[in-house]
């Protein structure tokens, strides 16, 4: 054990905070869980600068730390340990942090993301090129760097098949040579609390003086996992040395636990949005920030009630980001999906709805002509539903959502909202209740980058489950190890 690790070990029995640094923060989903654990954020790095701009809106700067220095965007890539101390204001990175967290980028791990940088480079193989991809072996020289005795690291499932490669495991063997215990699973962010279907991969290490393996929490909530998660699921678990891996069973539900939060539970409460249709104008111009009151409604969820009560997040009688997309082709189709349909069922909706109108023009066009045309165009979305089964979908309000994307505002329908009244997708706010983001959570920009930023994050609510068994563990074991030394050194 190094000699940072062993002070920094010394100093958690003294009942000390553990002292966080993240990497590719993004907004701040991992880091707001992490501080509801009981853990202490004093640093971190994110290169998007809307990103920067919502961490800095939502969590207080250290003592010491200018504003701008605080809400200023870094690129992991080119911004290095020792230039991050000198802007925090430490002697050395290596004095400032106990814990080294990090959500790396996935788009090249990702399939859906493997696919995007194909179709953009016509290469096959652009994903093993793409540099998001070797961020991994930038945040093991910050280990070097910053010596915690903890690490967290998450990830899509995909990462354990990167082109046949698992990269978890290198990670893991790279550690075991730095002195690291690690271990690594699949957490369902369903099973903690999240009202979303979300899988992902979730690395934790340990200093080996700690004396401990890894392990993870233990579910809060039970799910039955849809089949297109299970069948993920298998597919990346093949991929899992058969001797020798660092990898931990997957958390089972017990019996007895509630069962996962449901949309309806996590969203009823919030404002109901018709301007898009009834008054678009209106919509155009409401920003993120505007304000709505919550809806009167009896019966609260346990869920809701955490969402606005969320300590140091609270909300009063309204709340913000009810911005929707506006393609007003859309909303009917919207209007008429029943739950559970997808974009082949909405494409025969708008078919159903092109021959009607047809039938009402008097002249009827015909077909293919420049009159017949425009009035498909208006009905008709234009993708291809074998290549875009999922690209919508209608959400079951019994059940939680599927998993957001970060394009979720910009080119998918994959979350519309089960009220037809309403024949929209989801809002920000609603996105972000979805991914456990309290209701006083701020997030700069407009509509897209709001959606972006939400879809790239860890759920909070998942976070504060692996933070909290993390300073559990840790906790223990250190003031265990310490209790062991001065027993050692009496008997000398």
């Amino acid at each position: 054990m190094t000699g940072p690790r062993l002070a920094k070990i010394a100093r958690i029995t003294t009942g000390s905070r553990l002292r966080v640094l993240e990497l590719c923060s993004g907004c701040g989903g991992m880091s707001l869980g992490l501080q509801s654990a009981g853990l202490e954020m004093l640093g971190h790095v994110e290169q998007d600068s809307t990103a920067a701009a919502s961490y800095a809106l939502n969590f207080r700067a250290p003592d010491g730390v200018s504003a701008d220095v605080w809400r200023g965007a870094r690129d992991m890539e080119k911004h290095g340990p020792d230039d991050l101390a000198s802007e925090l204001g430490i002697p050395s990175i290596a004095d400032g942090f106990d814990v080294l967290a990090a959500g790396l980028p996935c788009q090249a791990f990702a399939r859906i993301g493997r696919s995007k940088l194909r179709s953009l480079t016509g290469d096959d193989d652009a994903y093993r090129n793409d540099p998001r991809a070797k961020l991994y072996r930038r945040f093991l020289e910050y280990v070097a760097a910053v010596q915690p005795i903890a690490i967290v690291i998450e990830n899509v499932p995909d990462i354990l098949n990167f082109g046949g490669h698992n990269i978890p495991e290198e990670i893991c063997e790279t550690l075991d040579a730095l002195g690291y215990s690690c271990s690594y699973t699949l957490l369902n962010a369903a099973f903690y609390g999240v009202p979303q279907m979300r899988e992902r991969l979730f690395l934790v290490a340990y200093d080996k003086g700690l004396g401990l393996t890894p392990s993870f929490p233990a579910p809060s909530h039970a799910a039955d996992l849809p089949s297109g998660y299970e069948a993920a699921r298998t597919v990346a678990l093949k991929f899992i040395p058969e001797t020798g891996s660092h990898f931990s069973p997957i958390p089972v539900p017990a019996d007895g636990l509630p069962g996962a939060v449901s949309v309806k539970a996590a969203l009823s409460d919030l404002p109901f949005i018709s301007e898009h249709w009834r008054k678009p104008i209106e919509m155009r111009r409401r920003k993120v920030a505007d304000r709505l009151a919550y809806r009167e409604f009896t019966g609260l969820s346990a869920y809701a009630k955490l969402m606005r009560g969320w300590k140091s997040y609270e909300t009063g009688g309204d709340v913000d980001g009810h911005v929707v997309r506006l393609t007003p082709r859309d909303f009917p189709i919207f209007r008429r999906m029943a739950v559970g349909d997808d974009y082949p069922r909405a494409l025969r909706i708008a078919e159903e709805m092109f021959t009607v109108r047809l039938a009402e023009l008097t002249p009827r066009p015909t077909e293919e002509s420049d009159d017949w045309k425009a009035v498909r165009k208006a009905c008709v979305p234009p993708y291809d539903p074998g290549k875009f089964p999922n690209k919508w979908w209608k959400l079951d309000p019994t059940s939680p959502s599927r998993t957001l994307t970060a394009h979720l505002g910009k080119d998918s329908y994959s979350h519309i909202h089960w009220d037809s009244r309403q024949q929209r997708m989801i809002s920000v706010r609603e996105a972000a209740r979805l991914q456990s983001f309290p209701d006083g959570f701020k997030f700069s920009g407009a509509m897209n980058a709001a959606f972006r930023q939400i879809g790239n994050a860890v759920p909070p609510l998942l976070a504060k489950a692996v933070g909290e068994h993390l300073r559990s563990e840790i906790t223990g074991a250190a003031t265990s190890r310490m209790k062991l030394d001065r027993a050692r050194r009496r008997a000398a």
